[in-house]
């Protein structure tokens, strides 16, 4: 078969058009990618965006959460204090400890130290030292001991005074009765809608200073 001038000429032209259809398919699948990259970025950029307000809105809760939690706390300790102070005035007296002044939250600073007590009670010759806490621990007592040695010079107006010491905690925990009981502590803990001491009648309190 012979090929003519005229072959040659539609073999190239049907060349031209295949070259053609691979560039234009080349181009589609370019844009077609390029509209892929973009959708991707956009979603990409879409999920920081979700993730950084989640972010803030987690950050917002736990802080809310913190204050929140942080104010029950400093309630419940006012609430403790507010059952505890009360019935000091009644139950020390059966324990031969009159009460003539009973005050809370009494707090002096010394050389930058500062030292709180929760409850104070006070009369003529005694003065007795309450550390009040919803949940009491070993290490509360611990810190409690450490305050009555210190108790001296943070207020030395009580110096002719003798001292005593007392925790309290609506829930106590284990062991941590028997640890006040054996360094001389009061221990008061609620019961039913009371305050009372646990410490049983052949306790002898511990003067931690006696003038």
């Amino acid at each position: 078969m012979t090929t003519t001038a005229d072959d040659v000429w539609k073999l190239l032209a049907e060349l031209v058009e295949a070259q053609k259809e691979t560039e234009r398919c080349f181009q589609e699948t370019e844009r077609r990618f390029q509209e892929t990259e973009r959708i991707l970025k956009e979603q990409s950029l879409e999920t920081e965006r979700i993730l950084k307000e989640q972010s803030l809105k987690t950050d917002r809760q736990i802080t809310r959460l913190s204050k929140e939690i942080g104010n029950l706390g400093g309630k419940w300790g006012r609430f403790v204090e507010n059952m505890v102070a009360p019935a000091c005035e009644t139950l020390f007296l059966n324990r031969d400890i009159p009460v003539h002044q009973v005050s809370q939250r009494v707090r002096k600073r010394l050389d930058g130290k500062t030292l709180e007590i929760d409850v104070l009670v006070t009369n003529e010759n005694h003065v007795l030292v309450v550390e009040v806490k919803s949940s009491l621990s070993v290490d509360d007592v611990k810190e409690l001991i450490n305050n009555l040695t210190e108790f001296r010079q943070f207020f030395p107006e009580y110096n002719h005074k003798q001292l005593y010491g007392a925790v309290a905690g609506i829930e106590i925990e284990e062991g941590a009765d028997k640890y006040a009981y054996r360094q001389g502590l009061f221990v008061l803990a609620q019961r039913g809608e009371n305050v009372a001491i646990l410490n049983d009648t052949d306790f002898q309190p511990k003067t931690w200073y006696d003038p």
